[in-house]
Formats: structure tokens, C-alpha cells, sequence
């Protein structure tokens, strides 16, 4: 199309004009021509108005870098034949400029097929906005011409124009363009748009909306200033005041009374009004639209009422019109089912791929199954089929298998195994020993931990002492997310009580289900239904079967956002605790670190360096510390218990309730399982402090044996290089397991890997998650995720269909590719499945 381009707001201006520049390029860059006439300085609530009696005169405006206020204003146009991109300005208004652009300018570049008002800084809802817009104006006129028109406004919510907002407005903005144009009402005169400047506008609703009739409800929108009040200096206001103290002295009562105060008014328009209205009328308008955070689209005529067109309802966009060559364009499949990090998704690949890429929302949208697909979803969601077929085409978020690394006990096999070929492996000194069994009920414990040697002998020194001097573990269910089922014990006693406990929630036992040995092994028994039930919110009818457990968490999870995903129960693994790394300053609270970990085809492996410290909800208390040994240094602070406790039976639990020191709480650094807020509960790595602190005394195993302690001045300096050694062996590791973990050269995973810092400031591996939660990072903290979505997709996407526009700055920045957007690469492998 030929499209002429108006607007109300003036030139390229980040003070008064931000949107304009976007727009224009955006509809070239679909394969649009563009022509470009604007009032030369800011025309807005003027309306459909012409200056009456004026010679309008245009100057020539040669735009500069977008977002940069570096356009030249010139008196006399190019000559012909010259490069260069050239728009006219005009001392007259939005509607002055619609007629001059149709029949006095650009007749050599052909016929006006379109012509767009806008974008206006700001909203054009209401009546109370319409009425007066210059940007409604600008179409109102060219719409009188009998040109298709359209007026289009951005609702900002913050002044830092955000260009990634900007770009994902004008992006929408050019798609209901086209899709009007095409799909035009047959009463329709031109159409008023309103997009809300917000993340995640392209997935948003677009709706037909009516003008919503308002009136000023306060008064008038003007302000009464004092006359002359802002032109006086000091001593003009001086003089005036001394002359008017004569005027009062000599004057009677009676004379010399002006018939009106003589003053000023600004228009101060009270938008309280307006939001008022907007609240207090049903859905269906405009402004109701745009507070929803939807695209408006208004049909209009030529005179101020709504179009009689049965327009109404959703409006359904056809896919994005491709402006990269069909061949090369990626289509993007973004559904990651998660609110906090799907538009931070939309943003990364926004800095990356800009232009060379376009959503779809199904894999059946795609033009052919031959063309470039980008995939990040939910691991159920992705057509593994499509993936393993379409190998140069096509990468996904996600590996198929990977269980080496994600279920703790196939994690304890794969690491030992390796250890045993490698001695020497650094990786060996930050790996707990592990003791991995299997029971399906309490009664065969004896026999799953027969051959625990570790535990027998653990046992037998425990025997006879106080449980604060006693030499604790760890039991984890294996295939348990979100730190679910997790007990600490010290005897077989307390951890036979354990399995006890999850019997007696469901005394009837349930039967096993089959294993899913296609992806992810999972089974089920007694225990996973008692531990699925403690996780739900109380019920008179709790689920009586696994699966309708599973059906109740899922919906928990979808209500209220912070659900416990359901697992199920048979593997378990046990590990001597280790002794935390404190800090006074911090509340004396455990915590844990989490690091993300990008793993990119077959095989390379980065580390975030923006790591993450996730802090129990109450200070620690030492493991089996009763109230009589907090005096002795045996914890701090006071907390609510929970149904959770170290070891004990069924019994004891009402005893747990109010005795704290057998609650978990300051145990359990996963910040899912906190209540309430969050608030300090996650903070930077690299904002905790620099020195440790003497450690804590604690009887340990011998299992655990620090051999080496950090000599680095900063402790965290030596953390993040010992994890980014640790991360390459653990990778390496799972490499050498080829049933249990099967990378693939066109996909990507984003894991969370978990490490703990014991009191002399050594780490320690503690599981490695798919997908990780997010959303434990919180509002304060997004940033990090948001950099680590810029990278991953920087490095995983951009590599891979070789198009990041951001990588060429990387590299004149002097930084390497094993260096890039905050990760480091640890480990590049070629396990021959390219």
C-alpha cells in the first residue's frame, strides 16, 4: 500500500513525538510505502481545524537514528535523484496536513491508498478525548476526502519510552492496519485505534469498542492563574504591588471597581473525570478496552458517531505479514505457561530477532513444515515428533531426556558412575555421598536400606546421644519437585516413622500405576498420595486416589499461582546434612544458591553468573535443638510451625504443632513452600557479604568431609569458579549416560541447579531442575530473569538460525563468545549428534 502518515504530536521528539519514528519504519519494513507529512510543532486537542486567513508554509525533515532526537529540519527539499529519506513539515494542522499530503504532495510516488493519523503520545478514548484529539482529527479529514483513514493512539503508563515496548506496539499496530484495510466495514469511514503501551500487547486481545459518552462531572477543565503572573520579574510585581497599595489608599468604597478580575487560564483537563466514567459504565468501549489492557478499534463516520456496522465483539488478526524473505523468517511458538517470564520471553526475542521473526500460535500455522520454528513451551506441549524431524529447522526449549540429572537417584548413579572412572575429577570433592533406595511401603524398610553401609554405621554412632549431638541426613523423594516429602532423620527409628506417617494419610494403601518410560519414569504408591494430600488445601473429601490428587494440585496451581506440581513416590535417596554457611547480618537464616544453567545442543554448557541466594523463612536452628540448647548456640528465632517435622510419628505431629524445633521451616530454603510474603526471602548472590563468618558447631558424618576450604579473599569469587568447574564435570557426567540423557542438536534447556555453602564456604551439589520456577525470584529481582532469558535466547536461538542482531556489538565490545550476555561457557562437547 501507499500510505500517508500525519499525526498531531509533530517531528521525532523523545519529549513530545516518541512514537512516530517507530511507525513509519515499521510499515516499510512490511513492504509498505510510507509517505510522511507532519504539523512542524505540536498540534494536540486542536481537532479537525484549519487556520483560517494563514499562508502554510512546509519545511523538509531528514529523520535521524530512531529513538534519537537527530533529524535535521531543512528549508529546501532534496534535489532529485538524491539518497536520503525525507518527510514534509507543515506550520498548519493534523487536518492541514492530511489535504496537503493527498493532493499537493508525493503525486509522483502514486495514489494514497491509506492514510494513518498517529501514533498520538497518549491515549484517544472517550468522548471527552475524541472530540477534541488532532490525531482523530488528521483521519476525520482525510476520511471527508472519501480516503479509507485511521487514527491510531498509544496509552502510555510510563514516560521512559522503553523502545521494546515501542517496537511491540508498532508491530500490532501495522497488523490491524493491514488486517482493516483489507476487511473494511461497508459503512465505515475511518477507524480510531488505541494501543496500550505494555508488555505482552501482541498477545492481547484486540476488540471492537464504541465511543464511550462522557462529560466533564468536576467542572471546568481550566485552571485560573493570575494575570501576567508568569511574565512579571521581581520588579514589575514590586512596582505593581506598591501602586496598588496607593489605589487601595485613596479609593472609596464605591469606585474604581472592575466589572471582571482580570486573569489567566492553562488547560488542566481533570482525566479523574474520565477514569470515573470509564469505571462506572459496562464493558464494550473504549476506554474499558484499553483498561483491560486490550486494542481498541472503533469504527466511525465522518461526523463524530459510531459507525452502524454490526462490528463488535474480538477481532481475530490473521497471522504477521513476513517482511524477511518467507524462507528465512522464524516462527516463534511462545507458550511458556507462566505469566512472570512469558513476557520476558517476548522482550528477549524482540532485542534479538527484531524483524526476523513472527508468532504463531499453533504449530499447524506454520507455512510448510520445512519452515524455521522456534519452540518454547511446556515440556507436555512440544511435538518431540516435529523436532526429531525437522533437525536444521526447528529448536525447542527442552530435551527429551534428561533424567540423568533431574531425578535424584538416576543423579547419584550417573555422578558415582563417572567418579568411578574419573577419581581425580574436581566434581568429586562438592558431591555429598548419596544413598539411594526404593520402597513402596514402611513395612519393607529393613530391607530397601539393607545395604546402606553409610546409614547402618551412622545408626550405631547415633545410639545412646542426644538428638543435638547426634550425626543427621536427609531424605528426598527422588522424583519430588519444589522441595516436597523432604524429612530430616538421625536414627532408623525416626526415619521408619516417616514412611509411618504418609501410610496412615491413606491407610488403604493404593495400587501402583504403570511407569511413563517413554520421557520421565514416574510411579506411584502410598506415599505419594499421603504427600500430594499434605500439599492441598484442607477439603471434607481430600482425593482418595492419586490421579484425583493430581487433578486437585493442578487446579490449585492454576488458582492461586503457587500450586506444589504433583509427583509421585517411590525412589528416595538419603544424604548426611551439611552444616550451613550463616550470616548474623541476614537473620542467621540457611539458604541455598540457585544458578541457571543454559545447555545448548550437543553439547555446550554456560553458566548465568547473575546467581540467585534463596533463604529459609525463619533462622536456622540446628537439627535436633530443643529450646533448653538455643542458649548454647544451638539456633536463633521464633516461627510458626507446620505439619512438616524432623522425623517422629503420625503421633507426634499435634506435639510438632507447638514445639518449634521440630518444624522444618528453617530448614527448607525453597521459597516455594513459604507463606505470605517473601519479602528478603531472595536476594543477588553477589550481594551477600564478602567475609564468612565463624561457623556454627555441628556433629557431622564422616561421609561428609570437606577436604579443601576456600582461601579467596571473597568467598563468592570462589563459589561462582567452583561451581563453573563442578557445572562442566556434572554435564560431562551426564554425557557419558546415553539411555538417561539425550541432548539434541536442535534444542536448549534453561536448567536451575542448586548448591549448598557450608560454614567454611565450600559448595555443594543439591539437585538439578527442569524448568524451574521463576516465579520464587519475585517482582524486585525480575531483572535477572529477564537477562537471563536475553541470553538464552542470544546464544540458543540467535546461534542457531544465525540471526542475533546483538551479537556483532558483543564482539566489538572485545567480550568472546564464551563470554556473552552475563553467561560464561564451561563446557563444549561434540557427542557426534549433530
Amino acid at each position: 500500500m501507499h500510505i500517508l502518515v500525519t499525526n498531531d504530536d509533530g517531528p521525532p521528539s523523545q519529549q513530545s513525538s516518541p512514537y512516530v519514528h517507530s511507525l513509519v519504519k515499521t510499515l516499510q519494513d512490511a513492504g509498505h510505502t510510507v509517505s510522511v507529512i507532519l504539523p512542524h510543532v505540536q498540534r494536540s486537542w486542536i481537532g479537525k481545524a484549519h487556520f483560517v486567513g494563514q499562508l502554510t508554509k512546509p519545511t523538509y525533515f531528514r529523520p535521524g537514528a530512531l529513538h534519537e532526537d537527530d533529524g535535521t529540519t531543512h528549508e529546501r527539499p532534496l534535489l532529485e535523484g538524491a539518497s536520503g529519506e525525507e518527510w514534509v513539515l507543515v506550520d498548519g494542522t493534523p487536518g492541514t496536513c492530511a489535504q496537503l499530503g493527498l493532493y499537493h504532495f508525493f503525486q509522483e510516488r502514486g495514489p494514497i491508498d491509506l492514510v494513518v493519523s498517529g501514533p498520538n503520545y497518549g491515549r484517544n478514548s472517550t468522548s471527552l478525548f475524541s472530540l477534541s484529539s488532532g490525531t482523530i482529527g488528521g483521519a476525520m479529514e482525510a476520511a471527508t476526502c472519501r480516503k479509507k483513514a485511521i487514527a491510531l493512539s498509544y496509552a502510555f503508563y510510563s514516560r521512559d519510552h522503553d523502545p521494546v515496548l515501542i517496537a511491540g506496539a508498532s508491530r500490532q499496530s501495522v497488523r490491524i492496519i493491514e488486517h482493516l484495510y483489507n476487511n473494511w466495514g461497508e459503512d465505515v469511514d475511518l477507524y480510531s485505534i488505541n494501543v496500550p503501551m505494555i508488555q505482552g500487547v501482541e498477545d492481547n486481545k484486540v476488540m471492537y469498542t464504541y465511543v464511550l459518552q462522557n462529560y466533564w462531572s468536576s467542572g471546568s477543565p481550566f485552571q485560573e492563574i493570575e494575570a501576567d503572573e508568569e511574565e512579571k520579574n521581581p520588579e514589575e510585581q514590586e512596582r505593581e504591588i506598591r501602586h496598588q497599595q496607593v489605589e487601595l489608599a485613596g479609593k472609596t468604597s464605591n469606585s474604581g471597581q472592575a466589572r471582571h478580575k482580570h486573569k489567566h487560564f492553562r488547560w488542566a483537563p481533570k482525566f479523574s473525570d474520565i477514569h470515573k466514567s470509564i469505571e462506572e459504565n459496562p464493558p464494550g468501549n473504549d476506554g474499558w478496552a484499553i483498561k483491560e489492557g486490550y486494542t481498541s478499534v472503533t469504527p466511525l463516520k465522518a461526523n463524530f458517531m459510531h459507525a452502524s456496522s454490526s462490528m463488535e465483539g474480538e477481532l481475530k488478526l490473521q497471522k504477521s505479514v513476513p517482511h524477511t524473505a518467507p524462507s528465512l523468517l522464524i516462527h516463534a511458538l511462545i507458550d511458556y505457561e507462566d505469566p512472570y517470564v512469558q513476557p520476558l520471553i517476548l522482550s528477549a526475542l524482540q532485542i534479538h530477532l527484531s524483524s526476523s521473526y513472527t508468532l504463531i500460535s499453533s504449530i499447524s500455522d506454520l507455512p510448510a513444515a520445512t519452515s524455521r520454528l522456534l519452540l518454547i513451551t511446556s515440556y507436555e506441549s512440544l511435538p518431540f515428533n516435529h523436532i526429531h524431524t525437522h533437525p536444521t529447522t526447528t529448536v525447542a526449549n527442552a530435551y527429551v531426556i534428561r533424567k540423568a540429572l533431574t531425578r535424584k537417584h538416576y543423579l547419584a548413579f550417573t555422578l558415582d558412575s563417572y567418579l568411578t572412572k574419573h577419581p581425580n575429577s574436581p566434581l568429586k570433592q562438592h558431591i555429598p555421598a548419596t544413598v539411594s533406595f526404593e520402597l513402596d511401603y514402611a513395612e519393607f524398610l529393613d530391607d530397601a536400606i539393607l545395604e546402606a553401609f553409610e546409614l547402618h554405621e551412622s545408626f550405631a554412632r547415633n545410639e545412646g546421644k542426644e538428638p543435638v549431638a547426634r550425626e543427621w541426613w536427609i531424605l528426598k523423594p527422588s522424583m519430588s519437585d519444589r522441595g516436597q516429602g523432604i524429612r530430616l532423620f538421625s536414627t532408623e527409628d525416626e526415619l521408619q516413622a516417616v514412611f509411618e506417617e504418609w501410610e496412615a494419610e491413606n491407610p488403604e494403601g493404593s495400587e501402583g500405576d504403570t511407569e511413563d518410560e517413554g520421557m520421565e519414569v514416574v510411579s506411584s504408591d502410598v506415599a505419594s498420595l499421603a504427600i500430594m494430600r499434605s500439599h492441598l488445601p484442607d477439603t471434607e473429601n481430600p482425593p482418595a486416589s492419586v490421579e484425583e490428587a493430581r487433578t486437585a494440585s493442578s487446579a490449585a496451581d492454576k488458582t492461586h499461582g503457587d500450586g506444589i506440581i504433583t509427583f509421585q513416590l517411590r525412589h528416595f535417596v538419603a544424604q548426611p546434612y551439611i552444616p550451613p554457611l550463616l550470616f548474623p547480618e541476614l537473620g542467621n537464616r540457611k539458604f541455598h544458591i540457585r544458578a541457571y544453567i543454559l545447555a545448548v545442543g550437543a553439547l555446550k554448557v554456560c553458566v548465568y553468573k547473575e546467581m540467585l541466594a534463596l533463604f529459609a523463612a525463619v533462622p536456622y536452628v540446628r537439627p535436633g535443638a530443643r529450646p533448653a540448647d538455643l542458649n548454647d548456640g544451638g539456633g536463633e528465632g521464633h516461627w510458626v510451625s507446620e505439619d512438616t517435622h524432623i522425623g517422629g510419628s503420625a503421633a507426634d505431629k499435634s506435639e510438632a504443632e507447638e514445639d518449634p524445633q521440630l518444624d522444618m521451616r528453617s530448614h527448607l530454603t525453597n521459597t516455594c513452600l513459604q507463606d505470605g510474603t517473601r519479602e528478603g526471602s531472595v536476594l543477588r548472590f553477589w550481594d551477600l557479604p564478602a567475609t564468612v563468618p565463624p561457623p556454627v558447631p555441628i556433629v557431622i558424618p564422616p561421609s561428609y568431609a570437606p577436604t579443601s576450604t576456600s582461601t579467596s579473599t571473597d568467598w563468592r569469587t570462589h563459589v561462582f569458579s567452583t561451581i563453573c568447574t563442578s557445572t562442566a564435570s556434572l554435564f560431562e557426567a551426564a554425557s557419558t549416560q546415553p539411555t538417561t540423557f539425550q541432548p539434541l542438536p536442535n534444542a536448549f534447556e534453561v536448567f536451575g541447579v542448586d548448591w549448598m555453602v557450608d560454614e567454611k564456604g565450600e559448595v555443594w551439589l543439591l539437585e538439578v531442575n527442569a524448568f524451574p520456577d521463576f516465579r520464587q525470584t519475585g517482582e524486585e529481582l525480575r531483572d535477572v530473569v529477564k537477562g537471563l532469558w536475553e541470553g538464552v535466547v542470544g546464544i540458543a536461538v540467535g546461534d542457531f538460525f544465525g540471526v542475533s542482531e546483538r551479537d556483532g556489538q558483543h564482539r566489538e565490545q572485545g567480550r568472546n563468545r564464551d563470554e556473552r550476555w552475563g553467561f560464561r561457557k564451561v563446557l563444549d562437547l561434540d557427542m557426534g549428534r549433530g
